[in-house]
């Protein structure tokens, strides 16, 4: 077996132990920001919601390319520890906050912490590793990363009954980078890093932005790829809360009930409801089991083509959540998406790599990939927030099925609470004004939007492919 430093492995585990604090929180944040407050959420529009995740989820994918200077200027392990303390920190106090401006402050407190770990991990894997290695490493480091999204929720979700919990569970695990930093050993850095002030460092960084911007070959990638992060982030952003709002699970709870008691006892909301972030954790179960096998498949396809494909499965797996209520169709969605995802995703950093950028700017370009995944997050906080408000939100829905009757309910109520009533009102059960509100208001229209991104994204891709072929092969 290939050998690793110690100091790689430290920084595995690292990554790991991050992914688990963060991925804990992260998969439950939805629907904790809207969420009915007898059950510990904060009642927030689903347009707050988009705005708080899309905003400052973005900025966090955007403030790298800074921090990774600031780590190569005062060394990797103080930021590590300057990280962990934001972390830990952000994590107590923010379920002390129940305004959108409170949290939302709190929140972008959580991305600086997160910026300023996300750039040092695979900077030192990066260092602890040559030709010889690299590709088993990286592969390492990736699987660390799932395992930690995977085991997240799984923690979170048993401290789910009081939802401060959740955000406690995770300023624990995080804390465990602590220890886990005294045996972490600095990689070595240039000595120009040493030397070289801040300021001229940040100001290097802008000089090379405007570069890349002049790039046009690479600025159109990055901004059809963004596209796919669009999509992606769906899963956190919106399908959390379209299972929550309208998607019977009372089959797989059952199935559960009778084969894993431990499941439908620890991951359900009340009986026959599964936990909506159980169902959209299988994504992260899926790469973990998968990602070697998709991997062995498209290792010989061409970059673009195994991302056209990849996107293109994506897309799929997004529209089977349009034809039913029933969960299976959404575990099904989950897996043809993950499939879709494993074999696209790790290709978008090799393409840059091996096929845009000029043999003395690797690094610089792949650096920069961060920005698809910076505007993919706003987008999806956009179509997550103020679209899925308007066109799928059971909230909305019901508040509008309410005043077209002239049922007058009492004020302060939570949104559990308003729903019931209103069906009471209406001579219906809750699960039978669900699927009223379903029939006749069509709130699944949400994953044609989702679609249509997708699909965008595979024919800008094609004629990306199209395009640049052409002109190599005219080179030749």
């Amino acid at each position: 077996m290939t050998k690793f430093p110690r100091t790689f492995w430290v920084a595995d585990m690292l990554e790991l132990v991050e992914r688990w604090a963060w991925y804990g929180f992260f998969m439950l944040f939805a629907n904790y920001l809207t969420g009915s407050s007898d059950l510990g959420g904060l009642e927030f529009t689903q347009s707050q919601k988009g705005l708080l995740m899309g905003v400052g989820t973005g900025i966090l994918y955007f403030l790298p390319v800074l921090t990774g200077a600031i780590a190569d200027r005062y060394g990797y392990k103080k930021v590590l520890f300057l990280a962990f303390c934001i972390y830990v920190t952000a994590f107590i106090f923010m379920p002390m906050f129940h305004s959108f401006t409170g949290v939302f402050i709190m929140y972008l407190y959580l991305a600086v912490g997160a910026a300023l770990f996300k750039p040092i991990v695979s900077a030192t894997v990066s260092k602890t590793t040559d030709d010889s290695n690299a590709s088993v490493g990286f592969g390492i480091y990736y699987m660390m990363v799932n395992i930690g999204a995977f085991i997240g929720p799984m923690v979170t979700l048993l401290f789910k009954g009081t939802s401060h919990m959740i955000f406690y569970a995770s300023a624990a695990v995080i804390a465990l980078n602590f220890i886990l930093l005294l045996f972490y050993k600095e990689p070595p850095r240039e000595e120009q890093q040493e030397k070289e002030s801040l300021g001229k460092a940040l100001g290097g960084i802008f000089r090379n932005m405007g570069g890349i911007f002049k790039d046009v070959k690479f600025l159109i990638f990055l901004l059809i790829i963004a596209g796919f992060w669009t999509m992606y982030h769906q899963l956190f952003f919106t399908l959390p809360v379209f299972i929550s709002q309208w998607v019977d699970t009372h089959v797989l709870y059952d199935f559960f009930a009778v084969n894993i008691p431990f499941i439908s006892e620890h991951y359900s909301v009340s009986a026959g409801v599964l936990d909506p972030e159980f169902i959209t954790n299988m994504d992260s179960l899926c790469i973990i089991i998968f990602q070697v096998l998709v991997s062995s498949i498209v290792m010989k396809m061409r970059p673009l083509r195994s991302m056209t494909s990849g996107f293109l499965v994506c897309s799929i797996g997004m529209a089977l959540t349009l034809f039913s209520q029933n969960v299976l169709y959404t575990m099904a969605a989950i897996l043809i998406f993950s499939f879709g995802e494993m074999a696209g995703s790790p290709k978008i950093t090799e393409y840059i790599g091996r096929s845009i950028a000029p043999a003395n700017k690797k690094a610089l370009y792949i650096g920069y990939s961060f920005i698809p995944v910076f505007i993919g997050n706003i987008f999806a906080g956009i179509i997550s927030g103020t679209v899925y408000q308007h066109l799928s939100d059971k909230v909305t829905m019901t508040q509008q099925f309410v005043a077209e009757r002239g049922y007058s309910i009492a004020d302060g109520l939570s949104t559990n609470a308003y729903f019931n009533e209103a069906a009471s009102k209406a001579g219906m059960t809750p699960q039978q004004l669900t699927d009223y509100l379903w029939q006749n208001n069509h709130p699944s229209n949400i994953w044609l939007v989702i679609l249509a991104i997708g699909i965008i994204s595979v024919i800008a891709l094609l004629l990306y492919d199209l395009i640049t072929s052409r002109k190599l092969k005219t080179h030749e």
